[in-house]
């Protein structure tokens, strides 16, 4: 580890530092690699037509950004048990993105794994994830909410030995992590859409999540967080408009099942909901949009999830991504007010 760990904001912002540069440093070898091999983006058929021409554009981008978290963490960090488990939670997540990536390439479409496949494979990672955190990093199953309040999910658990440890879990609680670690995983994957977009939103968010971490007394994951923040810097490199590269599902799912794994370790869940607010709403856009058309035959949106919309009504790509990105900063800055409110 480097740095002195008298000084844990040095260390958070030379971790953000080395990652953006171990990112933008393997980026263009991988790139290369990635043309070479024929590797690129299966656009939807059914999206906007101006992006057409991101047809073969190479993905997997996501694969060098959580090299740069996980670099970046090692050199700086200390593998406590909060930490592994964030980065054990980012690296599964990401592996079943890149699975989706390789299926969808494979395949020839822009539809990679299987709904059920998917939702089977963050279903394990939850389950294990919840385990380890609730047993070895004593999170406790209530929700805490800006003034105070809290909720305990707790009243509804099982208790069962596994050789000398004892092994807890809260049913509810359980089911709340599930859906927040594979809502908020989804929620990334849906925003990314637009060159620049998942990964300007996402390096907001886990900036906001470092200084909560920070403020919150843990070195090691605020060194997390920017560690993803300083990757989702150097990504966007290459990411902007026009891109050269995508994230992909690799990237989306990882960078939403850190987000989401920070916020249960912190005891932040209500907070980080407001944080990832710009994620809450991609996923909320394709919901309604689902639910109307399913009951009435008529869509809310001109096409969702939600920036699609924006840009059916005639707004320039760039435009829609900066925007979202104020949106973004604005949430961070609200969630970031309301943490100071918390019991």
């Amino acid at each position: 580890m480097f740095g002195n760990p008298s000084y844990p904001t040095y260390q958070a912002f030379l971790a953000l530092g080395i990652a953006a540069a171990i990112t933008l440093l393997l980026m263009p070898l991988w790139i290369k690699i990635l043309r070479f091999e024929g590797i690129g983006q299966q656009v939807r058929a059914d999206g906007p037509e101006r992006h057409l021409i991101k047809q073969g554009t190479p993905t997997m981008g996501g694969v060098v950004i959580l090299l740069g978290i996980v670099g970046s963490c090692f050199l700086m960090g200390q593998m406590s048990m909060q930490m592994l488990l964030a980065l054990g939670a980012t690296i599964a997540t990401g592996a079943l993105g890149l699975f989706d990536d390789i299926s969808s390439v494979a395949h020839g479409r822009s539809l990679g794994l299987t709904p059920l496949a998917k939702m089977l494979g963050l279903t394990a990672i939850v389950l294990i994830f919840f385990v380890l955190a609730i047993t070895y990093c004593g999170v406790q199953p209530r929700i805490s909410f800006p003034g105070g309040f809290q909720i305990d999910l707790g009243i509804l658990s099982t208790e069962f030995m596994l050789g000398d440890t004892l092994i807890r879990i809260p049913w509810l609680y359980l089911v709340f992590v599930f859906l927040l670690l594979a809502g908020m995983s989804n929620a990334v994957n849906l925003t990314d859409g637009l060159d620049g977009l998942a990964g300007g939103t996402s390096m907001m968010a886990m900036l906001i999540m470092a200084a909560i971490c920070f403020l919150s007394h843990d070195a090691n994951l605020a060194i997390f967080c920017a560690s993803a923040a300083g990757a989702c810097i150097g990504f966007l490199w290459f990411n902007s408009y026009p891109a050269s590269i995508f994230m992909g599902d690799t990237g989306s799912l990882a960078l939403g099942g850190g987000f989401a794994a920070v916020a249960i370790l912190t005891n932040t869940e209500v907070v980080s909901l407001v944080v990832g607010g710009i994620f809450i709403m991609e996923a909320l856009s394709v919901m309604i949009q689902v639910i109307s058309f399913k009951r009435t035959g008529k869509r809310v949106f001109l096409m969702a999830p939600l920036h699609h919309h924006f840009e059916k009504l005639g707004w320039a790509e760039t435009k829609v991504v900066i925007r979202f990105w104020i949106i973004s900063a604005a949430c961070g800055a609200l969630g970031l007010a309301l943490f100071f409110q918390l019991g």
